[in-house]
């Protein structure tokens, strides 16, 4: 997942319809003094133009994120190569705690899992994101995240934004 650091204005392709409704939602985050699980993000689908919202709380279950580089084989693999194991040592060893059948079946999904779209948003991203929301809320400096997903078959990623407020970016002016 990429973190927007652009400058494309992400409130660009949403119809007025939708910066209203955005505007709203804006209205209540700024309203509700509290960090909560309650919290909106938004999801924007560019190829439908849609723009939804879901509870943060239910944000792993509309968005999963992909956990096969999480694997426990895999992350043990990666710890003991760390801490200086020769690769083909630490193959061996997780084989004898894992289990061969178990540790070419996490290998398989893992690079199965990097041909499907969707593969950049891990659990780590959605740590952040939560992490991040939270900081921001508790500062005082209340922002949604924008989750853009990526258009399938064309190797975009996923991209986050942070939405503060809806009123329109200075545009150059002079002639």
């Amino acid at each position: 997942m990429v973190e927007a650091t652009t400058s494309t204005d992400p409130l660009r392709s949403l119809t007025s319809t939708q910066l209203e409704g955005l505007g709203q939602i804006l209205e209540r985050l700024n309203a509700q003094p509290a960090w909560s699980w309650s919290l909106p993000v938004l999801l924007h689908e560019r190829c439908w133009l849609r723009l939804s919202h879901v509870p943060l709380r239910n944000l792993n279950q509309v968005l999963p994120p992909d956990v096969n580089e999480d694997a426990p084989e895999l992350a043990s693999f990666r710890a003991l190569v760390a801490d200086g194991l020769d690769p083909l040592s630490a193959q061996q060893h997780c084989w004898q705690d894992f289990g061969m059948e178990d540790c070419c079946r996490a290998l398989r999904q893992y690079w199965l899992s990097r041909e499907q779209p969707g593969h950049d948003w891990t659990f780590q991203h959605y740590l952040e994101l939560v992490s991040t929301y939270r900081t921001k809320v508790e500062n005082g400096q209340p922002a949604i995240p924008m989750v853009v997903l990526p258009r399938r078959n064309q190797g975009e990623f996923h991209r986050l934004h942070w939405i503060a407020d809806i009123s329109p970016t200075m545009r150059h002016t002079c002639a």
